[in-house]
């Protein structure tokens, strides 16, 4: 399975592809989809014809997009939100399956904790995708976007194949986890 994370940024959105086969994770291809000054709307069109020219080089079967975190800057929130609304819309335009993880399950998923810096996810993304050099921050996020769903992706599908038995036990799956 060929894996693409993605990295919500106005000014900077990440990209991330990785290949899955059984266990074993290797890098396809990483980068930044970078946007110029101006207006909000020419901006996003940047990043969803560079989604889309991602998508259609590297031929994903699947996409994890991280989720925006609310900002001090109520602001600086809602453009980071477009930004990723513009992201996937390109994904979904391209009949990709969109899976969504937050910043700390991204963390955990790669580092182990939910409070690791950027200097750790970017070493634990060098080495879990043997890469000989570190990615820059915004590729690093992204690969371990796709790392996070790589890992957990089979889990989830598990438990929405069975929500309907546990259910019927008077538990249910909410965020993938099991509440009574």
């Amino acid at each position: 399975m060929r894996i693409l994370g993605i990295d919500p940024g106005l000014r900077t959105t990440g990209f991330g592809v990785i290949q899955k086969q059984g266990n074993q994770l290797t890098y396809v291809a990483s980068g930044t989809i970078k946007t110029t000054e101006g207006s909000l709307p020419a901006r996003l069109k940047t990043i969803l014809a560079s989604v889309s020219e991602v998508v259609s080089t590297y031929q994903p079967d699947c996409a994890a997009i991280e989720i925006v975190f609310v900002n001090v800057n109520p602001q600086s929130t809602l453009l980071l939100g477009q930004a990723r609304g513009a992201a996937i819309c390109a994904l979904v335009a391209a009949d990709l399956a969109v899976a969504e993880y937050t910043a700390l399950q991204v963390k955990q998923g790669v580092v182990g904790h939910g409070r690791a810096k950027k200097e750790q996810v970017q070493d634990m993304v060098q080495r879990l995708l043997k890469l000989s050099g570190k990615p820059s921050p915004d590729a690093a996020d992204a690969l371990g976007v796709a790392i996070c769903h790589a890992h957990s992706g089979e889990a989830l599908a598990t438990l929405s194949a069975i929500a309907p038995e546990l259910a019927k036990k008077g538990l249910r799956v909410k965020g993938g986890r099991l509440i009574g």
